[in-house]
């Protein structure tokens, strides 16, 4: 199983001012390889950007407090923003997890088309992500 960062989501009440920020006072750029990408649905139906420096994602969402309750799920992604993960091995992720007693919420491909993900706590309740592209 091999981890490696992916992105980091900020989530906001404002999305297009969080992506203006971004873009036009700290010079970053729109992330090519997610035009398009994201799956429209109505468990989530809030404005998202996806920005980067050149090596790192930042994904930009309207924060949502109901997506946990709408995806019958105990971790909300969007509650206030998470750090993600991309692993080539999610079902061996999700194995290590349990076998070592960490609950997660299994999204399975809910968000981005081809992205397999779940989402856990840390120690200090900050949520995580690992997700597998297939």
């Amino acid at each position: 199983m091999n981890l490696k960062f992916h992105h980091l989501n900020l989530c906001s009440q404002n999305t297009p001012a969080m992506d203006n920020f971004y873009r036009n006072v700290l010079g970053l750029k729109q992330e090519p390889t997610l035009a398009g990408n994201r799956i429209g649905n109505k468990d989530y139906p809030g404005h998202v950007a996806f920005v980067t420096d050149g090596a790192a994602q930042f994904h930009l969402s309207d924060q949502d407090l109901n997506v946990g309750f709408r995806r019958d799920q105990k971790i909300n992604p969007l509650e206030r923003g998470h750090i993600a993960f991309r692993t080539d091995d999610i079902e061996a992720v999700k194995k290590e997890l349990t076998e070592k007693g960490v609950p997660f919420a299994d999204y399975g491909t809910w968000a981005m088309g081809g992205w397999y993900q779940i989402f856990f706590y840390d120690p200090a309740g900050n949520i995580i992500e690992v997700h597998q592209a297939k």
